[in-house]
């Protein structure tokens, strides 16, 4: 089985751009819309109810189109994005064991084990000498070794906070206004962070052909 970084773009990525992110964002689109009209899927298909609620209904169907979306982007794409891999099997183990206990807190905790997952990951590599981040990015840019350990910093504090965000939202919110954040919130968050990070790439980046020169 083959992983990629998720910047890391293969040719099937470069000739199918649009189809690597339908296959990244639409199961979480699915799940957004699932939970708002689960009501009238059970109605249409009623061997829906068996899932229970609308949440349980969204979770069921979530966990299908993660699963379907890794096989296509292995089909097409010729490889696993580390990072939707890691989540897919988050994905279908805790939102298992909410459909079968019936208990909506393994599904809302998802992206809090994930993220947490990541951001102890990147920061307990510095511990031991590594920037992890580097050997996810070093294919999209080249940075000195202080950029690196910089961005990994950053990188694992930031998933630290998604961490902690994702439990104030479903702990203090409804379930539709915790569905919506992570569908509608945690994108534009990781956006904004992402191009927030570009002055630290650009003042670290080197270029290895110049370098060689030399």
């Amino acid at each position: 089985m083959t992983t990629e970084s998720d910047i890391t773009p293969s040719a099937a990525d470069r000739h199918h751009p649009l189809l690597k992110l339908a296959l990244e964002l639409g199961p979480l689109l699915i799940f957004f819309f699932a939970n708002l009209r689960g009501q009238w899927l059970v109605e249409r298909f009623p061997a829906l109810s068996e899932l229970g609620g609308p949440l349980f209904v969204a979770t069921g169907l979530f966990m299908a189109a993660t699963v379907f979306s890794l096989i296509v982007s292995k089909i097409v794409l010729g490889h696993l994005p580390i990072m939707p891999f890691v989540s897919g099997i988050v994905v279908v183990i805790f939102g298992s064991l909410s459909i079968w206990l019936q208990n909506e807190t393994f599904i809302k905790m998802k992206p809090t084990i994930v993220n947490t997952l990541f951001g102890v990951a990147l920061l307990g590599g510095l511990a031991f000498g590594r920037s992890l981040l580097g050997y996810v990015f070093n294919a999209a840019f080249q940075l000195d070794a202080e950029g690196w350990r910089k961005l990994t910093i950053r990188w694992g504090i930031f998933f630290l906070f998604l961490a902690v965000l994702n439990e104030v939202v479903w702990r203090n919110f409804s379930d539709d206004t915790w569905v919506a954040f992570k569908v509608w919130g945690t994108m534009p968050i990781t956006i904004i962070f992402t191009l927030v990070q570009m002055p630290l790439v650009l003042k670290h980046s080197i270029n290895l052909e110049t370098d060689g020169e030399k």
